[in-house]
C-alpha cells in the first residue's frame, strides 16, 4: 500500500493533523507551524497524489479519509482547510472515535451551488476541469489567486500559495480532476447534524469560493458548533490573520483541556 508523506513535529500533548487543500500540499501550513508546535503535536500530511505522496491516481472522499487514517495517531484533532475540510470531516464522521475534535477553515460540507444553498457554481468547476486537461499549471495558478482576492495582503498571500505549489511535485492531472470532482458532489450536510464531537468553523468574511452566507446556514445546522469569522480575511485565513487563527485552535485545545 503507498504511503503519505507524514511529517510530525511540535512540543504539545495534543496531535493536531492539518489536511491542505486542493492543488497543495502540506508546505502550506508553514507559516503557523512554528507557533502551533509550541502548543500542539503536529501531524504535517501530503494528501493522496498531492505534493511528497505521489504514488496515488485519483481517489473517492471515503479513500482519502481512510489514506490519512492510517497513518494517524491514535486520537487527534482534525483540521482540514477547503478540500481538506471534506477529508476532516469524512473521518469525524466515519471514525468518531479517533477524532477529539473536528476543525474545519474556510470550507463547506457541500462546495457546490444547489437549489436554496450558497457555494460554487457547478459551470465554474467544470470549466476548472476543462482548462486543467488544456494548461493544468495555469488552471492551479487561477485558483491559488481566488483564494486571496479582496484582502489587504492579497498578492503576498497569492505569492506564498503559488511558491507552496511550484516548490514540491505538481499532482497529475487524474489527481486534480478527482479532488474537483469531490468538490463538485460531495454533500455532508445532513450526515453532519449526527456529530456530537467539538466542531468548530472558521471562515473569511471575503472569501469568494465559500461564501459567508454558509456560515450563517450552518449555525443553524449545527448549533452545538462554534463559528469564527475573520473579517478581512478570504479563503486562507491562515496565511493572512496567523496570530487570530492560531489563537482560535490554542483556545479549542484549552477546552478540551478542562
Amino acid at each position: 500500500m503507498s504511503k503519505l508523506w507524514w511529517q510530525t513535529k511540535g512540543e504539545g500533548d495534543v496531535n493536531l493533523v492539518l489536511l491542505h487543500g486542493w492543488g497543495l500540499n502540506a508546505e502550506v501550513w508553514h507559516c503557523i507551524s512554528a507557533e502551533l508546535g509550541s502548543h500542539f503535536r503536529l501531524h504535517l500530511v501530503d494528501l493522496p497524489g498531492y505534493g511528497r505522496s505521489q504514488d496515488f491516481g485519483a481517489l473517492t472522499l471515503p479513500e482519502m479519509a481512510e489514506a490519512v487514517l492510517a497513518q494517524a495517531p491514535e486520537k487527534a484533532i482534525y483540521l482540514g482547510w477547503s478540500l481538506g475540510g471534506l477529508v476532516a470531516s469524512q473521518i469525524a464522521l466515519t471514525h468518531p472515535e479517533r477524532a477529539r475534535a473536528l476543525v474545519t477553515v474556510a470550507s463547506s460540507p457541500c462546495f457546490a451551488a444547489r437549489e436554496d444553498w450558497p457555494g460554487i457554481k457547478p459551470e465554474v468547476l467544470a470549466g476548472f476541469q476543462q482548462q486543467l486537461s488544456e494548461n493544468f499549471q495555469r488552471t492551479v495558478e487561477r485558483f491559488l489567486a481566488l483564494q486571496t482576492l479582496g484582502t489587504e495582503s492579497a498578492r503576498q498571500d497569492a505569492r506564498l500559495l503559488k511558491a507552496v505549489v511550484l516548490e514540491q511535485p505538481m499532482p497529475e492531472v487524474e489527481v486534480l480532476n478527482g479532488g474537483l470532482e469531490i468538490l463538485k458532489t460531495a454533500d455532508l450536510r445532513d450526515q453532519l447534524t449526527q456529530l456530537a464531537m467539538p466542531f468548530l468553523r472558521m471562515y473569511g468574511y471575503l472569501d469568494g469560493l465559500v461564501p459567508r452566507k454558509v456560515a450563517a446556514l450552518l449555525d443553524e445546522r449545527y448549533p452545538a458548533s462554534e463559528c469564527i469569522i475573520f473579517p478581512k480575511a478570504a479563503h486562507a485565513p491562515f496565511i493572512s490573520h496567523p496570530a487570530d487563527f492560531c489563537s482560535a485552535l490554542v483556545t479549542l485545545k484549552n477546552v478540551l483541556e478542562e
